[in-house]
């Protein structure tokens, strides 16, 4: 029984040696992710699984799931929408609560007028496997009444992974002593077995689900054995389809304690010269700031940038100085770059995109859309 007595807030001590280790640390699929925890924070599983729990219920934690590399199972991008200000909040409340395939919803500013200054609606957007991007986006478009939009598709990642609380006390600068690993986008084609292992291991987990035996339940759900479902959730781990398992913190909103996990979170942009942009990606994604790293191709209406990260940070002064330290390391390493900016992050919710074909037709049949017209 979780009582008011097991504390929530995220810099209560042990709190804080459980978030550094699960919001971003267990990789893969692990067949006791608790357990996982537990080791590497030195901390029981039992209070891991307490703690975890009661922060669930709180609103401290907002989501405990087992992530997947969408980028392997469905196509997606960055989408940058110019919209008019005046129906700027109500375009962002439809995609954030009635689209299912729009996921980070985030209004940005820039403290300076650019080119891109007037796109102040950010979100990414995934659609499941044989369906368009740009078709609905089309879609979306015509329902919040933007004028228009941009899609930029990752071509490579080479940062992944949002641990805001092991960042907090980073030192301006901190990073590795070798470049990024390159992560590819390529599409992975799965079996009905798959999917059915799949649908079921992504669903987060409600407080009272959370257990050692946590996965006994998803392969009732899937319709398998146990050990089937180890077997192909090890595989999808395996074909890099599977993410980390992870605790997400609300980013932005007060916590228990009205304490906050982040208060600014900056989508750092850079144009790289053409034929560089892996070996520029390498080096911004070495950065420990960096919780997101991209190769994506922003066009003249962004100055031809094509490298794009995020970070996030209490203080902006901080954030810009851990940005500062990049710019100087790419200088350092003769990566040219000819332009460079800051966009901000305001209002923004987060939300897992849906990535099933099943669930995708069902969408369009409640939306009166013909599902072989959104193919490509």
């Amino acid at each position: 029984m979780i009582t008011s007595i097991i504390p929530v807030e995220i810099n209560d001590p042990i709190n804080k040696a459980i978030l550094s280790i699960s919001e971003d640390r267990i990789q893969g699929f692990q067949t006791d992710p608790f357990g996982v925890i537990a080791e590497m924070s030195s901390i029981s599983a039992d209070v891991v699984i307490e703690r975890i729990e009661a922060m669930l219920r709180s609103g401290t934690i907002r989501r405990v799931r087992q992530t997947l590399m969408a980028t392997n199972l469905a196509k997606g991008s960055l989408v940058a929408w110019q919209i008019p200000e005046e129906k700027l909040n109500a375009a962002f409340d439809y995609l954030f609560q009635q689209d299912p395939y729009s996921g980070h919803v985030v209004i940005r500013s820039t403290d300076s007028v650019t080119s891109g200054s007037k796109y102040r609606l950010w979100t990414t957007l995934k659609v499941p496997q044989g369906f368009s991007l740009s078709k609905h986006a089309d879609f979306l478009k015509e329902q919040i009444g933007a004028f228009s939009y941009l899609l930029m598709p990752a071509k490579r990642l080479f940062a992944l992974g949002v641990g805001h609380i092991r960042r907090r006390e980073l030192e301006i600068g901190s990073h590795a002593e070798v470049p990024a690993e390159v992560l590819d986008t390529e599409i992975v084609e799965l079996s009905d077995l798959d999917w059915k292992v799949l649908v079921a291991l992504k669903r987060g987990f409600e407080p009272g689900e959370l257990c050692r035996n946590l996965w006994d339940a998803r392969a009732e759900e899937a319709g398998v054995d146990m050990e089937t479902f180890v077997s192909v959730s090890q595989s999808l781990s395996d074909r890099k389809v599977i993410g980390r398992f992870s605790t997400f913190l609300e980013h932005v909103k007060p916590t228990a304690g009205d304490q906050r996990v982040t208060r600014y979170n900056g989508l750092f942009h850079w144009a790289v010269p053409a034929g560089r942009e892996i070996e520029a990606g390498q080096e911004v994604g070495r950065f420990h700031i960096m919780t997101h790293a991209y190769w994506r191709e922003g066009g003249p209406e962004f100055k031809n940038v094509n490298i794009m990260g995020v970070a996030h940070g209490l203080d902006k002064k901080l954030v810009l100085e851990h940005k500062y330290a990049i710019d100087r390391h790419l200088e350092k390493v003769r990566i040219p770059v000819s332009y460079t900016n800051v966009f901000w992050g305001g209002r923004s919710e987060i939300k897992p995109s849906e990535i099933s074909p099943i669930a995708y037709i069902e969408f369009c049949k409640e939306n009166s859309i013909d599902p072989e017209l959104m193919r490509e």
